[in-house]
């Protein structure tokens, strides 16, 4: 009897539901109410997007011609360059390559930087995304860490230890996901200097970089890093809270003549696919004149949330809350004799709240859960109301 056809190890992974999700979609098939502490896309949240402005973007007659462009049409491109300078940082559309998503911008740059084997250093905790990305782009995955002492910084030793000849790029997400921390000019500084010395390049991903809690003059975007080859992350999926427009960049800075190189090889990879709708790049000038409107909400949302969370977590002895820059959630640790997956199975099976566990995240920590903080505060309150209850 023929076995079949026999898949590449890449695409080994786990298929089986874990738990905690076969015991959501239970609990939904019976209707029962849940109170979903885990949401992050923000289309799922009633924020006000203003739809007639939003499908204005749809109309123009210029959406019936397809003129590809292998780095995106440079009115688009113009748009990015616009954003930033509202920031206060000067580009060129010679800088940018769009891309789909945040996804694809990686999975380019794995392909521009890397060889099979190679090594990108991720911070941990971190997004789990990052594992299927290195896997089904053949690269080596290493973590440095994130060290938590009233607030969350790099571990420099943990990262001097780390890198190597292997490492090809070193990843930082800026604020990272879900500590909410930002990167800091002493620690920019760190980096630099490693990836100097190691010949490898820096990606940074600053997706929630618009969501910062307080103003805090040492944090640093590294937008227009020039000390080493460094790749930008941004798009609408967060900026605007948009991730169905599927429209992200890629802004190059760095060396000359290692931005000039990069971007001869990132055209070439990005005419391959062409990825990237025409609609939304005709529309982007128009939708990023809602930035403002759109951005306010969110940040106030999560800022009300947030600070409910704060206020709550000094009441609790059997809980406490990380201290968080900014970012979309926030991540607590639990005093309880249960495992992490058998506290938050039990959360859901007694009070019917869903809640992240920590090592979704790769948390060192114990007994860590991670909760969305972009939900309508009504919600928000009531679902962290009932473990502060199922605590108590």
């Amino acid at each position: 009897m023929p076995l079949g056809i026999e898949f590449s190890h890449r695409t080994d992974w786990e298929l089986q539901e874990n738990r905690l999700t076969q015991l959501h979609h239970d609990l939904l098939e019976k209707k029962e109410e849940v109170f979903d502490l885990t949401i992050s896309n923000p289309t799922l949240c009633q924020f006000d997007y203003s739809p007639k402005k939003i499908l204005e973007g749809f109309q123009s007659s210029k959406n019936l011609v397809y003129e590809p462009s292998s780095c995106g049409n440079v009115s688009a491109r113009e748009e990015v360059v616009r954003f930033y300078k509202k920031r206060g940082v000067c580009l060129s559309c010679d800088q940018i390559v769009l891309v789909s998503s945040t996804s694809e911008a990686y999975g380019f740059l794995f392909r521009l930087l890397t060889n099979p084997g190679d090594k990108v250093l991720f911070p941990r905790p971190s997004y789990p995304l990052f594992q299927f990305l290195s896997d089904l782009n053949d690269v080596s995955l290493e973590a440095y860490s994130l060290q938590y002492n009233q607030c969350w910084s790099v571990d420099v030793d943990n990262l001097r230890q780390t890198i190597d000849a292997k490492a090809k790029a070193v990843v930082c997400v800026n604020p990272n996901n879900p500590t909410g921390s930002f990167i800091k000019k002493q620690e920019l500084q760190i980096f630099n200097e490693l990836c100097v010395e190691h010949n490898c390049a820096l990606i940074s991903d600053e997706v929630f970089a618009d969501f910062g809690f307080e103003e805090d003059t040492d944090r640093i975007s590294l937008t227009g890093n020039k000390d080493v080859l460094t790749f930008i992350l941004g798009g609408l999926s967060k900026t605007l809270g948009l991730p169905q427009m599927k429209l992200s960049w890629i802004v190059v800075s760095g060396p000359t003549d290692d931005v000039s190189r990069s971007l001869e090889r990132l055209e070439i990879i990005a005419d391959t696919y062409l990825s990237v709708n025409t609609p939304a790049q005709n529309a982007l000038g128009q939708w990023l004149q809602l930035t403002g409107f759109v951005q306010n909400q969110i940040r106030n949302r999560i800022e009300r949330n947030y600070q409910f969370l704060k206020e709550q977590m000094e009441l609790v002895q059997r809980c406490s809350l990380f201290f968080a820059e900014g970012g979309w959630y926030a991540v607590l640790s639990v005093d309880t004799e249960l495992s992490e997956e058998g506290f938050v199975i039990d959360l859901l099976k007694e009070k019917h709240v869903l809640v992240h566990p920590g090592y979704f995240f790769d948390f060192d920590q114990e007994s860590v859960i991670v909760v969305s903080l972009l939900l309508k505060n009504k919600d928000f309150i009531e679902g962290i109301n009932r473990i502060v209850t199922y605590l108590s």
